[in-house]
């Protein structure tokens, strides 16, 4: 357990794992409330399965960017500390489950050994941030936006203003108008643009999501410089933070700030933040993502392809010629996200004559290898064919996108991995020319909050449950219409039957046996249900919502043997609240130390917004002594003014807000860091102070 104290080179990391084992060993001993670990352990990336007494491990790749040694290590990881499995999710990371919590330290340390963090991949934080996975050799991009996902992802890793959110922000960046990386449903999606000056810049797409309640993002910008992407950015987050819901975790999203206060409102406030960011302008270092190590150049001699027809498909369907000319980019399709670790070992192997040394997760849960020259071609398919990784149909609608449901999920209502599997068999079987079908996407989350973007779909399943004769029947929401329309624009599928999961096979052979007798020439999904109507799909299936003859079957979910129960456990999407008067003021004294700490590395706006955060910390610990429970940030502090300064129990110069929001009103200078950190010092003791007579009375 301590060998990675002498093996890691950065001191930040290493401070971060000792810190974690810390913070186990606090849990163990009582010392750290159940919930406020909770908090703790998932902005490290450690996150509680359905199976008690083991956590699932999210490992962040930025942008879905993994070599083959990187790839190698956390096969070799999930080996020793987990299944055996590498599940590749919707936002380009990589998951394992079955891990022991007390050797997450140990874990995250031989990650970190090839640069492979699991920081800030769960909890209330800036997600992974993820972008088109053709980012850099796409043939449409106006530029490689990889270099700008990295800086986002950079800058806010390890950022105090993000550490501690009411939820998590998601951000996205497509390569080009075709938005492969859906910038319409995250909370910050940017389209790269060239103005007519020839700079560059984004479209900024706002305050989108999925869930239960799914929003489409905002088109706020046409056009902001590239060198505003970071300080506009920052200043978002600042105010999310602050105005934020923390209470009700079903309203903490910025899209519901974005319902509360109006959409001018929050722009308004972001603007008046910019003032207080740390930086006003950034660079964004091109460097940072150079393109990979080519496979060493070679002829390719001739080989022999067993089945001509399948190969044809497969180019046709899983093969694209980038912008790089001679190079081509080649998908490998992969059943339902999972990899095991002996497969994946024999993958890298079979790949490397023929790709360059950088593969990228995709948000559908494939792979793309990159830089395959033309004569290569057959030789790769080949060693894909061999090993079970050459099925055609890449991102079509028999390439079906899932979470992993009741597997290991504590949310999980219905079996979507075992479903999506035979929804796949049904589309390879029975209508096998929809292979070629890209316009069309069937995606599938275990419940309705949409980790595998059911709400984003041409064809969408959601688990569910329906009551007959007594009992409790697996069901599944069908939901039709969403997708991605293009330049920021994207459609929310509307929720249309609920059917028993059973069924689902039936439902989807009626959707497409209608779409194939009257959809019209060149008529995509959309216009095709548009023109038809909810109502006709809803006659359509209704036969398949009847619950008066169920047999046996449909009472078991797909991939179970035994009779359906809902059994939904506690979720863990996000960091829960703990209102503990104690834990607070451990959490404000820290923060303090925290404070201390940036200011003698002169790193002047971050001592400022941990001092920020112990205002915050304080004055809520004694409205928690009142019974007073704000649920933002901005309410405790008004809430401190109405509660101890009108009563005359505190006094300041100014208004306790006046006091505190001083923070967006100047520059995060060497002499306002100073005096704001020795303002926040002296309220932190008065606090104490009173808590300390509060006890004694």
């Amino acid at each position: 357990m301590q060998s990675f104290r002498t093996e890691l080179e950065n001191p930040i990391v290493e401070k971060d794992i000792i810190d974690l084992e810390k913070k186990i060993n606090d849990f163990r001993s009582g010392k750290i409330h159940d919930e406020r670990f909770r908090s703790l352990r998932l902005a490290r990336g450690i996150y509680g399965q359905r199976q008690p007494g083991v956590q699932m491990v999210r490992i962040k790749l930025p942008f879905g960017k993994v070599t083959f040694k990187q790839f190698l290590r956390i096969a070799d990881i999930a080996d020793e500390y987990g299944s055996g499995n590498l599940h590749l999710t919707t936002r380009q990371d990589i998951q394992i489950h079955y891990v022991s919590l007390d050797r997450t330290p140990e874990l995250w340390a031989k990650l970190e050994q090839d640069d492979v963090t699991i920081r800030e991949a769960c909890g209330n934080t800036v997600r992974n941030v993820t972008s088109s996975p053709t980012s850099g050799i796409d043939p449409d991009e106006p530029f490689d936006v990889s270099p700008y996902a990295h800086a986002v992802f950079s800058y806010f890793l390890r950022n105090p203003i993000c550490q501690e959110m009411g939820r998590k922000i998601k951000i996205s960046f497509s390569s080009s108008d075709k938005d492969t990386a859906f910038s319409y449903i995250h909370d910050l999606g940017f389209i790269p643009k060239i103005n007519e000056k020839g700079e560059r810049g984004f479209k900024v797409l706002f305050a989108g999501g999925l869930g239960a309640q799914p929003f489409l993002a905002a088109p706020i910008h046409d056009f902001l410089p590239e060198d505003q992407l970071i300080p506009f950015s920052e200043s978002v987050l600042r105010v999310f933070d602050r105005y934020g819901e923390r209470t009700n975790r079903n309203k903490a999203r910025l899209k519901y700030l974005v319902q509360k206060l109006g959409l001018e409102e929050v722009l308004r406030l972001v603007e008046e933040e910019q003032l207080a960011n740390k930086v006003k302008t950034f660079s964004i270092d091109l460097t940072t993502v150079p393109q990979p190590v080519l496979p060493v150049s070679q002829n390719y001699p001739p080989v022999e392809i067993a089945n001509e027809n399948h190969y044809q498909h497969w180019l046709a369907t899983n093969v694209f010629e980038q912008k790089q000319r001679g190079y081509f980019g080649v998908y490998v399709k992969v059943k339902v996200g999972d990899i095991k670790t002996d497969k994946a070992r024999i993958f890298i192997n079979a790949i490397k004559p023929y790709v360059a040394d950088e593969i990228r997760v995709t948000q559908n849960q494939g792979l793309l290898l990159k830089f395959v020259s033309e004569k290569a071609l057959p030789s790769l398919y080949n060693a894909l064919f061999n090993i079970g990784f050459a099925n055609a149909g890449f991102d079509s609608l028999a390439d079906i996108t899932t979470c992993p449901g009741t597997d290991t999920c504590n949310l999980g209502i219905s079996n979507s991995m075992t479903l999506a599997e035979v929804l796949e068999e049904v589309i390879y079987e029975d209508f096998p020319e929809f292979i070629y079908e890209k316009n069309i996407k069937i995606k599938i989350s275990g419940c309705m909050n949409s980790c595998g973007q059911h709400g984003l779909a041409e064809i969408g399943f959601h688990g569910s449950s329906v009551k007959a004769e007594g009992k409790v029947v697996p069901a599944v929401q069908v939901m039709l219409g969403g997708g991605t329309v293009g330049d920021g624009v994207g459609r929310v599928a509307e929720r249309v039957i609920k059917v028993p999961s059973k069924r689902a096979t039936q439902a989807l052979h009626y959707i497409l046996n209608d779409f194939k007798a009257n959809n019209l020439a060149d008529e995509n999904f959309h216009h095709y249900y548009d023109r038809k109507g909810k109502d006709h799909f809803y006659q359509l299936l209704k036969p398949l919502a009847d619950l008066t003859a169920l047999k046996s079957e449909e009472f078991v979910d797909w991939g179970h043997e035994e009779i359906f129960q809902t059994a939904i456990g506690v979720g863990e999407c996000a960091g829960v609240v703990i209102d503990l008067v104690a834990t607070l003021l451990l959490e404000a004294e820290e923060k303090f130390s925290w404070a201390e700490q940036a200011f003698n590395e002169q790193a002047f706006a971050d001592a400022i917004y941990h001092a920020y955060s112990v205002f915050v910390s304080g004055a809520k610990a004694l409205l928690l002594d009142k019974g007073i429970n704000s649920s933002t940030q901005i309410g405790v502090i008004r809430e401190f003014d109405n509660h101890y300064v009108t009563t005359g129990e505190f006094s300041f110069e100014t208004s306790f807000s006046d006091l505190v929001l001083q923070i967006n009103k100047n520059e995060p200078s060497a002499e306002f860091a100073q005096q704001y950190l020795a303002t926040a010092n002296q309220f932190l003791e008065q606090v104490k102070a009173v808590r300390a007579g509060a006890l004694l009375s």
